[in-house]
């Protein structure tokens, strides 16, 4: 239950007194009024420092306002911001090719929300259906796993088992099958007996889920089906992209390339909304001019944001990185768990993990969340999911003796509790 706040007696207060009568009562957020950030820190309106181990739900990958892309950003921003896609610009282009280049495939599609990029990926598959496969008119049908996440939109929300995500909002959008994730058979099962099926959109580690990770080798075998069956494997690397898990993308653990690659986030570093979906010649050209777009998508604004955000990626070495980091965070964290009850797994890739918290009596299931509170009192923030699991995902530009000081708070805070 999410209660009103008391009456404004600081500018915290204020804050989140404006938010509560003047918007939407759709968020939950931890009580933290933030103002300002730098690297792996943010500052709260009292000049109160904390580790940021939610990177914006891995948005802010490149730290928070990074020099090089802000200076990007503020250079185009005083040349050219929006043309719309009624007319070219100098950028579009130049940032589609980089874009291709980057991540090894024929065409690119730019939009602005990673939700956007999941619907542009679930348009053209279903395009690709009717137009190459030759599945019937209204036919296609798109698999996904239980436990996704990819957006609020009524599409994405047809695909969740999540009745916080379902409830009162249907009826939901037909020709969606969804099946157990790291499950090679039930995937061939389906494959096997529902026609008529264009594409298995999956997350490599699903994250809104509680960081799970799958079995090794299920992603090859993934690979292998859709290849086997004549279905697009469509990867929504929104979350786990860009250097996250420790490799460019977190379908390179495997060395498997999917057919559509959705991602956003990260893409801009957290300054703008950026997403984009990367396939084949094949697929792309399936769609003809006034098929889909978007006003914003591709502006010259989001282009130079987006190859300066990738290059910093690249010559600051963050997925490896990330992979070191990782590697000390779980350690850390697994110690921890010798130590106490309270955290019952600890599992993850890169600098994308989580702990599962066991509840304790008296807390129930809010125990995480007062976990979280007190660890907000310690000077460093998350938030829990799904419950009982607890997040951790700081900037990629964390180095290691930040992320000693930040695991030294969570084992303090969590001894303490």
């Amino acid at each position: 239950m999410i209660l009103e706040p008391t009456t404004p007696t600081s500018p915290a207060d204020k804050a989140m007194q404006l938010e509560w009568h003047y918007g939407a009562h759709n968020y939950h957020p931890v009580p933290v009024v933030l103002s300002r950030g730098e690297g792996v820190f943010v500052w709260d309106v009292e000049e109160k420092r904390y580790f940021d181990f939610l990177s914006a739900y891995s948005a802010v990958s490149q730290g928070h306002c990074h020099p090089r892309i802000i200076n990007a950003m503020i250079r185009q921003a005083q040349q050219l911001t929006l043309t719309s896609r009624a007319f070219y610009n100098d950028k579009t282009g130049i940032c589609e090719k980089y874009l291709c280049d980057y991540f090894g495939y024929d065409k690119v599609l730019l939009m602005n929300s990673g939700a956007e990029g999941g619907e542009t990926a679930l348009k053209l598959t279903r395009k690709w259906a009717y137009k190459v496969k030759g599945i019937p008119q209204n036919q296609a049908k798109t698999v996904y796993a239980a436990g996704n996440f990819w957006g609020r939109t009524l599409a994405a929300i047809s695909s969740s088992t999540d009745p916080s995500s379902t409830n009162d909002f249907g009826p939901l959008l037909p020709g969606y099958i969804i099946i157990p994730y790291n499950d090679l058979n039930a995937l061939e099962d389906t494959f096997k007996r529902e026609p008529n099926i264009a594409g298995f959109m999956i997350e490599p580690i699903q994250g809104e889920a509680g960081v799970v990770v799958p079995d090794e080798g299920y992603l090859r075998g993934v690979r292998e089906l859709c290849t086997k069956y004549n279905i697009l494997f469509i990867a929504d690397e929104v979350q786990t992209g860009i250097g996250r898990t420790g490799k460019r993308i977190a379908c390179d653990h495997e060395n498997v390339k999917p057919d559509l690659l959705v991602l956003g986030k990260a893409l801009s570093g957290g300054t703008m909304p950026v997403s984009a979906v990367l396939t084949s010649d094949e697929v792309m050209l399936t769609i003809k001019p006034g098929e889909h777009g978007s006003t914003y998508g591709g502006n010259p604004l989001a282009c130079a944001v987006t190859m300066e955000a990738l290059q910093v990626v690249e010559d600051e070495k963050l997925a490896e990185n990330a992979t070191a980091m990782g590697e000390i965070f779980r350690a850390r964290m697994t110690t921890l768990s010798q130590k106490t009850d309270l955290v019952k797994s600890v599992r993850g890739k890169g600098l994308l993990n989580a702990i599962v918290i066991a509840e304790r009596p008296d807390l129930g299931e809010e125990t995480a969340w007062e976990i979280c509170l007190k660890l907000k009192d310690n000077g460093l923030l998350t938030k829990p999911t799904h419950g009982d699991k607890i997040r951790f995902a700081p900037p990629l530009v964390i180095n290691e003796d930040q992320m000693h000081e930040a695991c030294d708070i969570i084992e303090k805070t969590m001894l303490a509790f």
